[in-house]
């Protein structure tokens, strides 16, 4: 009773002591860039927001990083795991008002919540390189790379429709929009606001964000193919109609099928287009209906249903001309075409689209067929878009292909000069402005004499005030702020005020992970040495809802950055890894749905290690997990009978740490062929797709070939060489996923240093190499025997040994195999008439 009692797992005194031990001699900070030839990894997890707990969610994400940086440390590498605070943002206002807490003051209580409980999970960062973003430390740089953007025409203002939360009270990106809601608000729709707001000329860096997705093959491909999509480049030509009667105005039109341009039957406007109110001047009545047009655009937008309204337009009363033949075309307006896509004008060709097909049958239009497919002669029912057929009814251009006569008819626009190539994209720039208090302040001041001025580099950050009244009334705090929003000209020094807005804390997250290299930095926002050793991010690891939100901003950031000559790589990360949700009884855990799990309580219950390796085990990385308590308390049980193996064993292993293994026969053998096999399995499974959860079966069954062979162990028919070998060799394969009882263990076997720095076992192929191996035996595909042969037996033995089998005979019955198919290794199959 007295052995068990001291062999019995205690995780609850065994991490807190191994947690104190971490905190006085970190073992995973980073080595300085200059002091090592060890090459470099760099894993990193998307930092959270600080919200004052962490969940499950967040443990599954923390614990894939944390064990492949493990592994990478055991295999040799200088290995950089940051983790800090993406700290501002609008909830933390939403409880300024809730609880009466300053923001500043409940974010960083929250901070040292979640660090503790990162801490008590054993989570291994690099704590020197610690980023906080709502410090000014680190926004003073959004401030800077503001400037930079600033004088390279990559940040402006404009007057412009913007998206608007009346919960949030403030301005939100396109990208920010979910279904019509706000994404932070998923029952509240979104708004649109005409405001005076900051702008990221994002579009600039259209074409090469789309190329560079090409060289991401590290890349889960549905995550390029979202950011395909949102920056949805399109090849067309624009062409200009003339305006009967206005000699001098054009209506240019963006299509990308110009070869459908002789089916052109109307011009369609964008209620808000320019034009628009040129062309139904003093005619009250169509203005009227036109205003009707524009509301229920709007209602459309603003529920994201913009493909499924119902199709309204109202006829100006004037003619276009197609520049193509010269046929006077009516000019409608159209609730479904919208000013900022394209050029706001669109010709309707309803033979050839469905949409136009639709408008025009509503109104009878007349509907034109100009393609004729190339497949069959019969006619095919309108509206027919396929772009796989021939030109009819199109002068000059009868019987080209659509490709041939999209070729000739751009380039004869181009040549008579009423149309030019043009390619389009659906990516917009990036509105950083924000109508709210907790985020970086705007490095602007508004001048009576001088207009916008930028604030200098010497005089940042400009500091949020710490302590301001917050009110859910539109327009920022900042404005009601007399000591930051009174200031002087940096040019004149005469009276001025400040920029109220805030930055979009997407801004935060778009260039965190280059400080983490350099992060006590007060010159510059980072080293480009340091980053130029460590970057690209050779692998990170995040949610597939920042598909775009946050990674398309973060590579555009990357390439601004890379002009600015302030880092040499193009991408931000090579490998990127998604990982599936927790789902606990049947949903995603959620505050809302009150399904969530505290790790503290599993902690608490089963120990970090239990709970860890539970996220793990319980299904593949990239799948959703379904929670099971009873899971984490088997894992519990398992680390239990590991604990217990190795203290039983220690001493005998610490005996004979030195002694030579030599040729291991019968249940020697036995033991560390499997332990060599279980090394080979978990290295591949780091090394591929990360199938932890296969690696941690492969060291269950280890463990419970090992138990089976106890007394054998015990009473020295295994030797004490090959037991230290095993004993060992588990601690260390254990290492990734259970840090506290391999640090324990490690000790317990008298080793030297931290297990973290000792090196990944080797498999020895020759050992772990099967004598024999069993082969499943089939008649006519279904499986009849096993049969046990060499390993390395050849065809013919393995078909010898599959006929001389008892069950085959009694199965052939004296019939004789018209064939007999043998897939060395794998099978082998007896055709049987």
């Amino acid at each position: 009773m007295a052995e068990e009692k001291e062999l019995r797992y205690e995780p609850a005194v065994i991490e807190p002591k191994w947690q104190a031990r971490w905190a006085a001699n970190p073992a995973m900070y980073a080595a300085d860039t200059h002091e090592t030839d060890k090459p470099k990894y760099y894993v990193l997890e998307m930092l959270p927001y600080p919200s004052g707990a962490l969940h499950i969610g967040h443990v599954r994400n923390y614990s894939i990083g944390d064990a492949l940086a493990r592994y990478m440390w055991m295999q040799g590498y200088n290995v950089l795991h940051p983790m800090g605070w993406d700290a501002f943002g609008l909830p933390a206002e939403n409880a300024a008002l809730k609880n009466n807490t300053p923001p500043r003051e409940w974010t960083l209580q929250n901070v040292a919540a979640m660090k503790r409980q990162m801490l008590r999970l054993g989570l291994g960062y690099d704590w020197a390189n610690e980023v906080t973003t709502c410090l000014p430390d680190y926004y003073r740089w959004n401030q800077w790379f503001f400037l930079r953007m600033y004088e390279r025409g990559l940040a402006y203002r404009k007057q412009s429709k913007v998206n608007w939360c009346s919960l949030c009270q403030t301005v939100l990106a396109n990208e920010q929009v979910v279904d019509g809601c706000c994404w932070r608000h998923e029952d509240n729709i979104v708004e649109q606001r005409n405001l005076e707001q900051w702008f990221y000329r994002i579009t600039a860096y259209a074409q090469e964000l789309l190329e560079g997705l090409d060289k991401l093959e590290g890349w889960p491909e549905k995550v390029r193919t979202m950011q395909r999509n949102w920056i949805g480049r399109s090849e067309g030509t624009e062409v200009d109609f003339g305006v009967e009667g206005i000699e001098a105005e054009k209506i240019r039109v963006f299509t990308t099928r110009v070869d459908t341009i002789f089916g052109a039957t109307s011009v369609l406007l964008a209620p808000e287009h320019r034009l628009v109110p040129v062309l139904t001047a003093g005619d009250k009545d169509v203005e009227l209906r036109i205003s009707a047009l524009i509301d229920e655009q709007k209602v459309a937008r603003e529920t994201d249903n913009m493909g499924a309204i119902d199709k309204e337009g109202v006829f100006t009363g004037r003619y276009a001309i197609n520049p193509f033949n010269g046929e006077r075309v009516p000019i409608w307006v159209a609730n479904y075409v919208l000013a900022e896509y394209g050029t706001g004008a669109l010709m309707s060709v309803p033979g050839h689209d469905e949409r136009d097909y639709e408008f025009a049958a509503k109104y009878g239009q007349v509907i034109r067929r100009v393609i004729r497919p190339t497949v069959t002669e019969e006619e095919v029912e309108l509206p027919f878009s396929s772009e796989d057929g021939v030109l009819v009814d199109s002068g000059e251009f009868d019987g080209l292909s659509c490709e041939e006569a999209k070729k000739q008819m751009q380039a004869v626009a181009v040549r008579k000069g009423f149309g030019e190539a043009k390619v389009t994209f659906r990516l917009r720039d990036w509105g950083v402005s924000r109508q709210r208090y907790w985020g970086t302040p705007i490095p602007m001041v508004n001048c009576p004499q001088h207009g916008l001025v930028p604030v200098p580099d010497e005089q940042l950050p400009v500091l949020l005030p710490e302590r301001i009244e917050i009110t859910q009334e539109g327009g920022s705090p900042l404005a009601k702020a007399p000591e930051f929003f009174n200031t002087t000209c940096p040019k004149c020094d005469g009276p001025a005020t400040r920029e109220t807005d805030t930055m979009d804390t997407f801004v935060d997250s778009s260039w965190y992970f280059y400080r983490y290299t350099d992060a006590r930095n007060s010159q510059a926002p980072f080293d480009s040495a340091k980053v130029g050793y460590w970057f690209p991010i050779d692998q990170y690891i995040g949610g597939v809802e920042h598909a775009i939100l946050h990674l398309i901003y973060s590579r555009f950031w990357t390439k601004v950055m890379r002009d600015l000559g302030m880092v040499t790589n193009d991408e931000p990360a090579t490998r990127l890894f998604t990982q599936g949700m927790v789902i606990k009884d049947g949903a995603k855990m959620s505050k809302s749905r009150g399904n969530v799990v505290s790790p503290d309580e599993m902690v608490g219950r089963y120990g970090a290690d239990a709970t860890r390796m539970y996220a793990l085990f319980a299904a593949p990385p990239d799948r959703d997990l379904d929670w099971q308590e009873d899971g984490v308390a088997g894992v519990s049980r398992f680390l239990a009978r590991v604990y217990r193996l190795v203290r039983r064993f220690a001493p005998v292993a610490v005996a004979a740490k030195d002694a030579e293994v030599g040729v291991p026969s019968g249940v020697s053998l036995t033991q560390l062929r499997k332990m060599h096999q279980t090394v080979a399995k978990i290295t591949q499974d780091f090394g591929g797709r990360w199938h932890f959860n296969t690696s941690i079966a492969a060291v269950m069954e280890l463990v419970n070939e090992m138990m089976a062979a106890e007394a054998a162990m015990a009473d020295g028919e295994v030797p004490g060489a090959v037991v230290a070998e095993l004993m060992r060799t588990l601690v260390l394969l254990i290492a990734p996923f259970a840090p506290f009882l391999s640090a324990e263990l490690w000790e317990e076997l008298g080793e030297q240093g931290d297990v973290l720095r000792a090196k990944w076992p080797a498999s020895d192929a020759a050992l772990a190499k099967e004598d024999e191996i069993e082969i499943p035996v089939q008649i006519n595909g279904k499986l009849r025997s096993l049969v046990r042969v060499s390993a390395d037996a050849d065809n013919a033995t393995i078909e010898a040994a599959a006929l001389a089998d008892v069950k085959i005979i009694e199965w052939l019955a004296g019939k004789k195999p018209v064939k007999v198919i043998v897939v060395p290794g794998k099978l082998v199959n007896l055709v049987v008439k």
